[in-house]
């Protein structure tokens, strides 16, 4: 028989850092959503625009937690359970933001802000006490930019290529096609002393140099 693993969430910085809120019941299903940003960038005698990659989204968790003192707390107010869990949307004196949490079920490992959070009290003691409510919980993928560089490096070809300046040619475009980010074109300019990169002289030659490092 398969042992029984709890669902938590565990800060990672500020006063509750490493203080744990564990659910009474893990959820039925949880839902994962990847998304990216695109820009478009019109250029002169082209039909449709250049579509480029902006940035990605962070990716986004949501799921559904389920609370009940009256039959698992002997009755005590479940709002002193959904609390450990709603002060982690409070800004943090130190942080002078909500701090960072972690969210982990079984292998499911997601480090992330709380984004959102509705409460839902279904079930109350006759004087008024809520013992049932329900969560819903939206958690929006965190990552510092140290980790984000180190996991993604942008890097080009190793070696200079060289290119022979058409009538219809844009720096932006250039750039597009050899970089996959039209917004490098500066990298191009500047390798070849271009100062107005609206004013190209067809049949020069020009130099497009490696992105080393991170762009």
């Amino acid at each position: 028989m398969e042992q029984r693993v709890t669902a938590f969430i565990q800060a990672l910085a500020g006063r509750y850092k490493n203080d744990r809120a564990e659910v009474i019941f893990n959820p039925a299903e949880y839902s994962l959503e990847k998304g990216n940003q695109f820009g478009s960038t019109p250029l002169p005698g082209l039909s449709n625009p250049i579509v480029s990659f902006v940035n990605g989204d962070a990716d986004v968790l949501t799921l559904e937690l389920f609370f009940d003192t009256y039959t698992n707390k002997g009755g005590s107010n479940v709002r002193e359970e959904t609390c450990k869990i709603a002060r982690l949307l409070e800004i943090d004196p130190d942080l002078h933001a909500p701090p960072p949490v972690l969210f982990v079920w079984g292998p499911l490992h997601f480090k992330a802000v709380i984004e959102r959070l509705t409460q839902r009290f279904t079930m109350f003691k006759e004087d008024g006490v809520p013992v049932r409510a329900t969560l819903n919980v939206t958690f929006k993928e965190y990552k510092t930019i140290e980790e984000q560089l180190s996991q993604n490096p942008l890097c080009s070809s190793d070696w200079t290529k060289r290119r022979v300046l058409t009538e219809n040619d844009r720096l932006c475009l250039i750039a597009g096609i050899e970089y996959e980010d039209p917004a490098v074109w500066r990298v191009i300019a500047d390798a070849n002393d271009i100062e107005n990169p609206r004013i190209l002289q067809p049949g020069v030659e020009i130099r497009l140099p490696p992105l080393e490092g991170p762009a």
